[in-house]
């Protein structure tokens, strides 16, 4: 029989990849016969390149020397696929851990401009996939558009410092010198449909997470609503608030989309095409619970097994529901109920998760 073992990431612990290849470690071993095939994936935020680096054959990893949030150089991974999209981490160049402290004023996203620059300039590129999460920046993509040569001037036509604080002294944009998208265009990955303003925005939402006290929280927004009245584009699309700002900047100037990033990866990764003829699709992450069937990994996949009838198992750190609830899953698996507790299944997950491979198996054996 064909399993699928198709896990987002268990944040914190381990990666989609290494958790893949745990589960399926665990049903080799007792099922060695079995046609068992690993597609990790992701939401479209950190860890999007390492899923589809591993689902995608002859994908080809590239790099670029740019400058991280706060100024300081950082080599940035991106990857480009077979039919010519190239997949951009934003986290590469402008994620929170790349600071040594939080700086919601002055976090610039500069870096992913001139990563954006090194990539459209590669002849293979026919489109972009730019992947949103774990920014440390809320300036509503001016760092690297001004790296594409767009220009953000004060009332004097000076260019504005580096920073969403700044754009509180914004006058005028010249687009003029922009570099153009590529022809295929580029979409964003977003998985918040969070508007640019207001306190379920950019800022309000967000910006504390980047460190944003109150009084800068509100600078912010009131900063990048001089932005989009500048820009134009439309400030209440949910999901432009994506990255700071980052996802309305690059609409408004780029023409981006923005789309569901799990749906974006499960399309590149192929999943639709692995789960022709399955018996069994496991999937995972760090919790599953009511929020898990919303939109994220999990829920997708649960939505494209359904469609073509493929039973789905669940394995999570934590299995979070209702009491009664009815799951639209097959099975679900907890690692702290196998490990005895959360202590034991956070210390070793990719042991847990062989342990639940091999018990899925064995479950799998007996209803044969």
């Amino acid at each position: 029989m064909r399993v699928v073992v198709a896990p987002d990431s268990f944040k914190g612990t381990l990666g989609a990849a290494a958790a893949a290849e745990a589960v399926a470690a665990g049903w080799r071993a007792e099922r060695p016969d079995d046609e068992v095939l690993t597609l990790p994936l992701a939401d479209g935020g950190e860890g999007t390149l390492e899923a589809l680096g591993h689902d995608v054959p002859d994908s080809c990893w590239r790099s670029a020397d740019v400058s991280g949030p706060d100024g300081r150089p950082v080599q940035a991974a991106w990857l480009l696929l077979p039919d010519g999209t190239a997949v951009v981490e934003m986290a590469r160049a402008a994620g929170l851990p790349l600071l040594d402290r939080p700086d919601p004023l002055g976090a610039t996203t500069r870096g992913l401009g001139e990563l954006l620059a090194a990539v459209v300039a590669d002849p293979g590129v026919h489109r972009v996939l730019l992947t949103l999460g774990g920014s440390a920046t809320t300036d509503g993509g001016t760092g690297a558009l001004s790296a594409l040569g767009a220009r953000f001037l004060d009332a004097d036509g000076a260019e504005l410092p580096p920073g969403g604080g700044a754009l509180a002294r914004l006058d005028r944009v010249d687009l003029t010198a922009l570099t153009p998208p590529p022809a295929g265009g580029v979409q964003c990955l977003v998985d918040v449909t969070a508007p640019l303003l207001g306190p379920l925005g950019a800022a309000g939402q967000f910006g504390p997470q980047k460190g944003a006290a109150p009084d800068q929280v509100a600078a912010l927004d009131t900063a990048l609503a001089r932005l989009a009245d500048r820009l134009g584009g439309d400030r209440e699309a949910p999901g432009a608030g994506a990255a700071g700002g980052t996802a309305y900047g690059f609409a408004a100037c780029w023409g981006a989309e923005f789309v569901s990033g799990a749906q974006a990866v499960a399309a590149a990764a192929g999943l639709d095409e692995a789960l022709a003829g399955a018996a069994l699709v496991v999937t995972g992450e760090g919790q599953f619970d009511a929020q898990s069937l919303r939109g994220k990994v999990v829920g997708d996949l649960v939505d494209r097994a359904g469609r073509t009838g493929v039973p789905v198992a669940v394995v999570a750190g934590r299995v979070s529901v209702e009491e009664g609830a009815a799951l639209p899953v097959h099975r679900a698996l907890s690692l702290t109920d196998l490990a005895g507790s959360v202590d034991g299944a956070m210390g070793d997950p990719a042991r847990w998760l062989t342990v639940a491979g091999s018990r899925l198996a064995r479950e799998q054996s007996v209803t044969v």
